[in-house]
């Protein structure tokens, strides 16, 4: 079992968003405003997706972690702590899916 966590993605995360952009993907980035970031999470979805529908347990742990990755990258971007997010599925953990799903209010 490994000791590394979200928490300590989004450090680094946060560390190299900091760092100039000639330097770093992740701040190279960032600096793409918030639709570059987002369209890599989007693509990254997409590929984990498929390797779950095909079976792939290698690829889809390759691509979980692309996808995690770029999800903290796109909240960097937007300024959204992890703290919020975790907070946010912490509340929602408090009652069943089911009922957390009925709460919300129609689209």
């Amino acid at each position: 079992m490994t000791t590394f966590t979200l928490a300590d993605l989004d450090r680094i995360v946060r560390e190299r968003a900091a760092a100039a952009p000639e330097e770093s993907y992740t701040a190279k980035l960032v600096a793409g405003g918030p639709a570059r970031p987002a369209k890599k999470l989007g693509e990254e979805a997409v590929e984990a997706a498929i390797a779950a529908v095909q079976g792939d347990r290698e690829g889809l742990t390759a691509e979980a972690a692309d996808v995690l990755y770029h999800l903290l990258v796109v909240l960097r971007a937007a300024e959204v702590p992890l703290e919020a997010v975790m907070a946010e599925l912490e509340r929602r953990t408090a009652q069943s899916g089911i009922a957390e799903k009925a709460s919300r209010r129609p689209a």
